[in-house]
C-alpha cells in the first residue's frame, strides 16, 4: 500500500473515530435505568426496556470498534505488511477497508471465517 492511501484511510478512520466516539456519547444517555416508579404505562415500559436492550447493543459494538479503529490506527505506522490480506497476503482493496477500516482481510478469506 503506497503513502498516499495510508494518509488517505488514516484520515477516514480520524473521521470514523470522531462518529463512533459522538455515536458512544448518545448511547450512553439512552441507556440510563428506566426508573420503576415513571408512570408511562405497562407496555410502554416493556418497550423503553426493550429499547434499552437494544441500545446497550449497539453500545457495546461501537465500543468494540473504537478499540479496533484505535488499534488499526496504531498498526498502520508500524506494520509493514499493512493493507496485505493476513490470510491470503494479497492487497486489501483501499474501497473495503474504506468501509471496514478495522478489517484486516480481504472479502474471500473474511468469508472464510463468517
Amino acid at each position: 500500500m503506497n503513502r498516499a492511501d495510508k494518509e488517505i484511510i488514516k484520515k477516514h478512520i480520524f473521521e470514523e473515530l470522531e462518529s463512533t466516539r459522538e455515536s458512544i456519547a448518545s448511547l450512553e444517555e439512552l441507556v440510563q435505568p428506566i426508573a420503576p416508579d415513571n408512570a408511562i404505562g405497562r407496555l410502554s415500559r416493556m418497550e423503553a426496556i426493550g429499547t434499552k436492550s437494544i441500545n446497550e447493543s449497539t453500545l457495546r459494538k461501537a465500543r468494540i470498534k473504537l478499540e479496533k479503529l484505535k488499534g488499526v490506527l496504531a498498526d498502520m505506522d508500524e506494520d509493514p505488511d499493512f493493507g496485505l490480506c493476513l490470510e491470503c497476503g494479497e492487497d486489501v482493496p483501499l474501497g473495503r477497508i474504506k468501509l471496514v477500516p478495522e478489517s484486516r482481510m480481504c472479502v474471500a478469506c473474511a468469508a472464510k471465517y463468517e
